[in-house]
């Protein structure tokens, strides 16, 4: 089972892309869990997941919250704002599953 964690501001904007993504996990016969959050719950989230993808809104504190994932391995990045505007699920799964070791 692969673990993403999506995160934006609130959490509100990444859910829809969440679905998109669980979609498409399902049509491949992929076991995932993905789920999202505000960047304020980052700390206590981030430790359950292998990768966590930041949203567009929240790319700025990139370096800063990778510091934080750096100890436990779990790599940080941020979404192509052009697959995230258009909702492209299966890029963003892709991209998710690229970065987990």
């Amino acid at each position: 089972m692969k673990t993403i964690m999506l995160c934006c501001s609130a959490g509100m904007s990444t859910s829809m892309l969440v679905k998109k993504m669980q979609a498409e996990a399902e049509k491949r016969g992929l076991e995932v869990n993905i789920d999202a959050y505000g960047v304020s719950e980052f700390d206590e989230q981030f430790p359950r997941y292998q990768v966590v993808l930041l949203g567009p809104q929240v790319k700025y504190m990139l370096e800063s919250l990778a510091e934080k994932t750096a100890e436990r391995g779990i790599p940080v990045a941020a979404i192509d704002m052009m697959d995230y505007g258009m909702q492209r699920g299966d890029k963003v799964l892709d991209f998710a599953l690229s970065l987990i070791k």
